[in-house]
């Protein structure tokens, strides 16, 4: 039996676009399986944020009710409680409703009688909120998008995974996240996770100059100056906080990416910091130009392991950023890595 040529040919294009449809299918399957990981892991996220602003709700209704004997504030230090409680609790199809309704209970707080503090965690929070609902809708937004083409549906490259939904919660804007309290300082910070030899790093004690009474650690780093690059900032840190003179094409990253909302010297501060890595032999820090503020400011240094950073927070001393101890492995990973490295945010 023989083909002519014409038969060969069509029998070709014929297989040729059976190829071309299973590429595209094999492809876009795994497309749509990475945007289910990402609106799954958007969505933890989402609900690990959620989850602390229920814990500083709980602070803040304990905050109001205190010693005062007023039975306006205690009513609203119950039903803030309680709130916190049931969004904790709330199923998915239940848990718009009532974070809404935890967002109207907490807008309602006169932050006048709340420590700068607890504010700060407030704003903190919330901003939390707001940034991983963000991130969250935009990966549904993506994973929607391609599930719903037409191509898609016929030949359910979806698979059986439920199709993602959107989480829509009250964006006020109001300043510092909602709370009410205006942010003096917005700025963005470029820090550098500094490590020895022996994956140790390396961290500052300090305190806010208007409580001194209460120390914290944080790594190395500041604000960037106007028309500074991130690199160019981290190594001017380095250099002014502890002497050490660093090549920015030497450091790793950034790796990390943290929004914080804290107070300090009298203002209300915002913060995106972003985390490079560098890996230098030990050293006995000594500043090289410290600010006025700074010189109140810090108190001492550390070369800490993962078990010193533990100790830190256990007695009482935070250590910034949250978790550290459990990041340093990654961190010394990166510090050995040439490849380019994917920004992650961290608390």
């Amino acid at each position: 039996m023989t083909f002519s040529a014409t038969t060969v040919l069509v029998l070709a294009l014929i297989a040729a676009v059976i190829v071309a449809i299973g590429l595209w299918a094999y492809s876009t399957a795994n497309r749509l399986d990475r945007l289910h990981v990402r609106s799954d892991q958007s969505w933890q996220a989402l609900e690990g944020a959620l989850a602390r602003r229920a814990v500083v709700a709980r602070s803040v209704a304990m905050a109001i009710a205190g010693p005062v004997s007023d039975p306006a504030l205690a009513d609203q230090a119950k039903q803030l409680t309680a709130l916190a409680g049931r969004a904790e609790r709330a199923g998915r199809a239940d848990r718009e409703t009532v974070e809404n309704q935890l967002s109207a209970a907490l807008s309602g707080i006169d932050i006048a009688l709340l420590r700068p503090q607890l504010v700060a965690e407030l704003a903190d929070a919330e901003a939390r909120v707001l940034i991983a609902r963000r991130f969250h809708n935009d990966a549904v937004r993506d994973t929607l998008a391609l599930r719903t083409r037409r191509p898609v549906r016929i030949l359910h490259l979806g698979g059986t995974a439920p199709l993602p939904t959107y989480f829509e919660i009250t964006e006020r804007a109001t300043p510092a996240a909602s709370t009410g309290l205006a942010v003096d300082t917005i700025r963005t910070s470029a820090r550098v996770v500094l490590l020895d030899e022996r994956d140790r790093v390396l961290l500052m004690r300090g305190h806010d100059p208007n409580t001194p009474e209460d120390s914290f650690w944080f790594t190395i780093g500041g604000g960037v100056d106007p028309g500074e690059t991130l690199r160019g900032a981290a190594v001017r840190e380095l250099w002014e906080e502890t002497g050490h003179t660093a090549d920015p094409a030497t450091l790793r990253g950034p790796l990390w990416r943290r929004v914080a909302v804290f107070p300090f010297n009298g203002e209300l501060i915002r913060a995106e910091e972003l985390f490079f890595v560098l890996r230098v032999a030990a050293y006995e820090p000594e500043p090289g130009n410290l600010t006025a503020v700074e010189r109140r400011s810090i108190t001492g240094h550390k070369w800490c392991t993962a078990a010193d950073i533990v100790a830190l927070d256990a007695s009482g001393e935070t250590v910034y950023p949250y978790h550290l101890e459990q990041l340093l492995d990654e961190a010394a990973a990166a510090a050995s890595n040439t490849a380019d490295l994917e920004v992650r945010s961290i608390r």
